[in-house]
């Protein structure tokens, strides 16, 4: 397979930098081939883009809505074909990449639902025979720039609600997802979306990112990556009076109190450390414990890990597959390193003989570091888990908002007083009760607070909060 964009309706094979693209469970396979753009692409797409837009808002909320359905329906009978093929180019274990994909599907379908719901309310006059109301608007063009790590789920929760209110898309997505995202624009391109409304552009972010954040004519920027772009991008967006929502890292920290039933949270903590190889914002990198507890949950915990099998992405039977690249590889491997030399290793999963022919990396659960090392403190993005004791409840919240970071956290109790201080407490975005600090359901606002969001939230009614505007409008209907 190679890489495409589509601009305006138009396949176009840029003639840039060709790279191929390895299975990062087997290198000796060749996935496809990954061309990339220079700046020119990202200014056509912005004027295929503006063209189509004013057409695409003036359609009712039920018709956009029905080509939202249409993108549901192709993609879900094509679950399998995107699930393999994204597997492949950044090794998602198939499994939660099949769910991945059924994520999709549903978001889709929920914001397919936005295009009929109420988007204004009536406003009281002090004068007498006006009529006065607001309603939301789009904002024009948006730019979406979306990570790897969920290569379908991701761009849909950011493109479904743009369109929806009436947006046109210019959608540049990670260079280690340009596959499915070809892919996925191919099955939207079946159905009646006019030409112009979703446009894609493959390419390096040093190169065409930039163009797209500061230079192209967008109204809006929402990205989904690291802490230091988020940054620029914010910086960029606020020196041109542009929206922009930034969806960074997190240290999402898990915090399990004595009266806790082990039984089910252990099952949770590793996946929520785990799954898809820790390559979350979400994934559960702190493991806070209550000293009463600490050693029996360390023993369940090295028991448990016997269970997390790592090995080809393709095999419904494995708990995870590889890191997505080489550059991923070598930056958990840092850490593993640090681990090794400067924590306790209490918990690793057998090896695989697969280790020499993928991106491989065991998970690890450490211990004896103190809460200001970088095992701690920093975003690992891997199958790395750090256990903190904590001698009450108040010190494991103190320990759990111990970061310039505030995505998700969770506690693992069964005392209700404690669960509702909790949620009060605890400084992140969402905070949960006996559940993963990852898995937040598509309806639900998604994001951070601190250096983990720009304080705006994505999916669940939020989102359109984003991409649409408001306008106030009045009419005097009587002199």
């Amino acid at each position: 397979m190679q890489s495409k964009n589509w601009i305006g309706g138009e396949w176009i094979t840029p003639s840039g930098l060709e790279v191929a693209v390895k299975n990062p469970s087997r290198l000796s396979e060749e996935v496809g081939v990954v061309r990339y753009s220079d700046p020119s692409h990202i200014f056509a797409a912005e004027q295929a883009a503006r063209l189509a837009q004013p057409f695409w808002a003036m359609q009712t909320g039920a018709a956009r809505g029905e080509i939202l359905f249409q993108m549901a329906s192709v993609l879900e009978a094509r679950t399998d074909e995107l699930a393999r093929l994204a597997s492949q180019e950044m090794g998602k274990q198939i499994g939660e990449m099949r769910g991945e994909v059924a994520r999709g599907v549903n978001l889709l379908r929920y914001y397919a639902g936005e295009g009929m719901r109420s988007d204004g309310s009536l406003i009281p006059a002090s004068d007498s025979h006006v009529l006065q109301y607001s309603k939301r608007v789009p904002l024009g063009v948006v730019a979406v720039i979306t990570p790897w790590n969920f290569p379908v789920a991701i761009p849909i929760w950011k493109i479904a609600p743009a369109l929806i209110c009436g947006n046109a898309v210019i959608w540049k997505p990670a260079e280690n997802s340009s596959l499915t995202a070809t892919r996925l624009a191919q099955m939207f391109a079946e159905t009646r979306l006019p030409a112009g409304v979703l446009n894609v552009v493959i390419g390096k972010g040093k190169e065409i990112g930039t163009a797209l954040v500061e230079e192209a004519a967008v109204d809006a920027v929402s990205f989904t990556g690291s802490s230091a772009t988020g940054r620029q991008i914010a910086i960029a967006c606020a020196g041109r009076n542009s929206k922009y929502q930034t969806e960074m890292g997190g240290k999402n920290a898990a915090v399990v109190l004595a009266d806790a039933d082990l039984d089910r949270t252990v099952p949770i903590l590793l996946s929520g450390a785990f799954r898809s190889a820790g390559q979350k914002c979400t994934a559960t990198s702190r493991i806070i414990v209550e000293k009463s507890i600490y050693q029996e949950l360390v023993e369940r915990l090295q028991i448990a890990i016997e269970d997390c099998r790592v090995g080809e992405a393709s095999d419904p039977d494995v708990y995870l597959g590889p890191v997505a690249s080489f550059d991923q590889y070598e930056k958990v491997n840092r850490y593993v390193s640090l681990a090794q030399e400067q924590a306790k290793i209490i918990a690793s999963s057998p090896d695989t003989p697969l280790s020499s022919q993928g991106y491989y990396i065991r998970p690890l659960i450490v211990e004896g570091v103190a809460a200001s090392h970088p095992l701690v403190q920093e975003e690992v993005f891997g199958p790395l888990t750090v256990l903190l004791q904590a001698e009450d409840f108040d010190e494991a919240i103190s320990l759990c908002n111990q970061t310039v970071y505030g995505l998700s956290a969770s506690l693992f109790t069964r005392n209700l007083s404690s669960a509702h201080r909790f949620l009060d407490l605890a400084q992140a975005g969402m905070v949960r009760v006996n559940q993963e600090t990852a898995g937040v359901e598509y309806q639900a606002p998604f994001g951070g607070m601190k250096q983990s969001s720009s304080h705006t939230r994505e999916q669940g009614q939020a989102a359109p909060q984003f991409y649409s505007e408001i306008k106030t409008c009045a009419i005097k209907y009587a002199w």
